[in-house]
């Protein structure tokens, strides 16, 4: 499976259409997982024409998001378990409020946005990853987003980086 990692796409506030270097993996994916600030509904809308999708709601997403996405869920790929939680609130780090709703389940992934910050590292044989945005770099060098590769017994996860947006 082909799975895209997206947050933090704040459509259309920072952007009006997809960018063409995500299109084109959009267009190859099996599974779609958001980890919140979309903005609107609108672009839930468009993401569900190339795949399944899976997402949880952030700190500035529209009331309609909120009724159709939870803060937190967890899926199954495999043999492959994934949390996903957006990672906004009050005190603690980004990374820390995304742990916290996970704390006694240990998946092999936890999927986050928030900080708009690229992460991947392992946390007590947890995976956290932070694909960044694919719309809004803000100080980092490069646009980007997550592509996870998943086989029955096997998974892989990575960044994908870009210059532009257009």
């Amino acid at each position: 499976m082909n799975i895209i990692v997206l947050s933090d796409t704040h459509m259309p506030r920072m952007a009006k259409t997809l960018p063409p270097v995500l299109e084109s993996y959009l267009h190859k994916a099996d599974a779609i997982i958001h980890a919140g600030d979309w903005q609107t509904a609108a672009l839930a809308d468009e993401l569900k024409k190339y795949a399944p999708l899976y997402g949880v709601t952030g700190n500035v997403d529209e009331p309609p998001l909120h009724e159709r996405f939870e803060k937190v869920i967890r899926l199954t790929f495999g043999t492959l378990t994934i949390g996903v939680t957006h990672g906004d609130g009050k005190g603690k780090t980004t990374e820390q409020r995304a742990m916290e709703p996970f704390k006694d389940e240990n998946p092999d992934l936890l999927i986050f946005g928030h900080s708009h910050i690229p992460v991947k590292k392992k946390v007590n044989g947890t995976v956290l990853f932070n694909p960044g945005s694919p719309t809004d770099k803000r100080k980092q060098k490069h646009f980007s987003f997550g592509h996870l590769h998943v086989n029955e017994n096997e998974w892989s996860i990575e960044h994908i980086y870009f210059d532009s947006k257009t």
